[in-house]
């Protein structure tokens, strides 16, 4: 009879995909998760297969390390090391004959995209067949795995999810902007991997590199300092300048796969540009391709203090406008990621969310990136926990010294406990809310707020003093959500704390503000005397017209540093009350016709925009969905009060739950509006 002779190798990925839960990753590969068997079909000619007279050995490469696998007649598939079992063999007297063989890596095995060998031995002669190639990734639905997430309604919103929701703004007025994380999109996944081959680890020493490529913290450090270009070939440039002439404006993105597609085409060369929710959301997207539960955190009010003191001090002269003094700063909000992983380095009670930032802000380990660090150890002020404890606690805690000078000399201070840090968030697993999780991060809030007497700022006594007793109060409130195009309305509440009349100064101030940095010129100032009778409280209603700030450059969503500065005349007595807020773009609205949603049908989606300004408006309209075809672009002009309905066909390629999101890039006035739905696309 003929000798046993293999013929052909199936490696099932129709069949073996979804079970390990990565259907609808698009790759040039088999894709796979550690940890979990997967079956090959070997189809061979000639005699039956006889394990006295041949043997079987797959060969498992990824770059130069090599793993030789004997197929085993009996046994287990192991969770702790490569294993092949020979399940059956399928005789067939007249046609070809199959062998199943089941494959099982370990949990603990390197991600990446490995070469599958099959070595065939005999008597006389050795057979070596190419099988091919197969992507392997971490694995959250398997208990030995590192990354292991118990619940599997977070394995769906923290791995599976292609849909996000990103939270900017100010506290008071919080803006969420939806993002498409784009992991099914065609070669994202292989992008992913190829973002692991161009760094800097890889590249020094690809063999270290691989065998570290069990472990996510390091997986997360390298990924972590690849989304921003500073020290490698990274994927975004940042920019906040404002001027964005040769690249794209960080906020005309809504997806990750535009990002990644186009610094994959032109051979990794870094795009332009990115700010904090842009390198977080494409980290997002990088690490559930690898299988690392992840999701988008925003931190408002997030302190970088350059000298790690714990103190953020600003500075006002006597009319309420905010000094560009310091190194320290506030941003109004700050994104990054948390990934979900063990941390046995960190001994027990540290496993769990882990804070991973990409936006370049300071070097760790000598390079631009930052985390992961523990959530439980930013709780526990843990700073000697690796990795990048001190830099992340000190942005969502802190005292905000807020100092009053004239002339050098420190008029008063008062010490706010609150403001840093005020609201950490992220999306809700399975729904498009906000989820408050300011308490994993920090313990209750302090509501004092000191007020302190100095003397001269030059000696630097600007924050330390007296305890002053104070007869005056001051506070602002904005009487509504600002939106461009409406005017701004609020008001400045006095309160006499004493038996006595005073008269009072009064100088209100506005100026524009970037997310990440001090307040630059006033656009709007107030200023007046007052009487104020004993134990009286007065307020007064201040409005700032549309034109007298549409002259700023909008983008997105406009900030504005209000201030006051009440005087007692007679005493000298100064108090300051300040507030940040965002002057919202106003938002579209989508609609879609059909409530039931059905995968491969036409669908007709209607967006539709209320012109509110006096002139005419005129911009171009982008719409998109993950898991569509092609981007829906066009160009239109909207004339005041009128309202654009714009029907938008689109058919849905993936089922599940999916995003429907546009955005309309105006010109005149210069600011940019989204709107998203989101719907349930059911399979055919």
């Amino acid at each position: 009879m003929d000798e046993f002779k293999v013929r052909t190798v199936d490696l099932q990925q129709v069949q073996t995909q979804p079970r390990h839960k990565t259907d609808g990753l698009s790759s040039s590969t088999l894709v796979l998760r550690r940890g979990q068997a997967f079956t090959v079909t070997i189809n061979y000619d000639g005699r039956p297969f006889d394990p006295l007279k041949e043997k079987l050995i797959f060969r498992i490469v990824l770059g130069p390390i090599a793993v030789e696998v004997p197929v085993s007649r009996f046994g287990q598939p192991s969770l702790t090391q490569w294993t092949a079992v020979l399940e059956r063999s399928v005789p067939n007297p007249t046609g070809p004959r199959a062998l199943s063989v089941t494959l099982s890596s370990p949990a603990t095995a390197s991600i990446g995209v490995y070469t599958l060998q099959l070595r065939v031995e005999a008597r006389l002669s050795v057979k070596t067949h190419l099988l091919g190639q197969f992507t392997l990734l971490c694995n959250p639905w398997c208990q030995a795995d590192s990354v292991f997430l118990q619940s599997e309604d977070l394995r769906t919103e923290y791995v599976k999810s292609d849909i996000g929701l990103l939270f900017k703004g100010s506290t008071g007025n919080i803006v969420p902007q939806s993002w498409s994380f784009d992991q099914y999109e065609k070669g994202i996944l292989d992008i992913c991997m190829k973002l692991l081959q161009v760094s800097p680890q890889h590249q020094a020493d690809m063999g270290k590199d691989l065998l570290n490529r069990s472990n996510p913290v390091y997986i997360s450090r390298v990924i972590s300092a690849m989304v921003n270009s500073n020290d490698d070939k990274g994927v975004l440039m940042g920019n906040w300048s404002g001027d964005y002439k040769d690249g794209v404006n960080p906020s005309k993105w809504s997806g990750s796969a535009d990002i990644l597609r186009v610094w994959s085409e032109t051979q990794f060369r870094p795009v332009k540009y990115g700010q904090c929710w842009v390198f977080a959301a494409v980290m997002c997207t990088v690490m559930r391709a690898l299988g690392i539960p992840t999701r988008v955190v925003t931190n408002f009010n997030s302190a970088h203090d350059t000298n790690r003191n714990m103190v953020i001090e600003e500075y006002y002269n006597e009319m309420g406008e905010k000094l560009p003094i310091g190194r320290d700063s506030i941003w109004n909000f700050h994104v990054w990621v948390e990934s979900w992983m063990r941390r046995p380095d960190l001994g027990q009670g540290y496993d769990g969310w882990q804070v991973l930032d990409p936006t370049p802000q300071e070097m760790s380990g000598e390079m631009f990136r930052c985390g992961p660090a523990a959530v439980t150890a930013i709780y526990e002020r843990r700073v000697d926990a690796q990795y990048d404890v001190p830099f992340v606690y000190a942005a969502v805690n802190g005292n905000v010294h807020r100092v009053i000078v004239k002339n050098g000399k420190v008029l008063s201070t008062s010490i706010d406990k609150n403001r840093v840090g005020a609201l950490i968030c992220t999306k809700h697993p399975g729904s498009m809310h906000m989820q408050d999780i300011t308490s994993e991060y920090k313990t209750e809030m302090d509501d004092s707020t000191v007020h302190t007497l100095s003397t001269d700022v030059r000696r630097g006594e600007g924050t330390t003093g007296i305890v002053a007793p104070q007869g005056l109060a001051v506070s602002l409130q904005l009487l509504k959500a600002p939106v461009v195009g409406e005017n701004i309305s609020f008001n400045v509440i006095i309160t006499n704390k004493v038996a006595v009349p005073k008269l009072l100064r009064k100088h209100v101030n506005a100026q524009n503000k970037e997310y990440n940095r001090n307040p630059t010129g006033t656009f709007w100032e107030a200023h007046g005397d007052m009487k104020i009778g004993p134990k009286e409280t007065v307020t007064i209603q201040h409005e700032i017209s549309f034109k007298e700030y549409m002259l700023m450059e909008a983008e997105e969503d406009s900030l504005v540093n209000l201030a006051v500065v009440i005087e007692d005349v007679k005493s000298q007595e100064t108090v300051l009350a300040s507030e940040e807020f965002n002057i919202r773009s106003p938002s579209l609205d989508i609609q879609v016709q059909n409530e039931y949603v059905v995968i491969n049908t036409q669908q007709v989606a209607t967006v539709t925009f209320t012109n509110l300004f006096s002139t005419a408006v005129s911009g171009e309209l982008i719409v998109a969905c993950s898991g569509l075809q092609e981007k829906i672009q066009t160009r239109l002009t909207i004339r005041p009060r009128e309202t654009m309905r714009m029907p938008i066909n689109f058919t849905p390629r993936m089922a599940g739950a999916k995003m429907l999101y546009a955005s309309l890039v105006l010109m005149n006035p210069l600011t940019i509006l989204h709107g998203f739905k989101t719907i349930n696309v059911q399979g055919s």
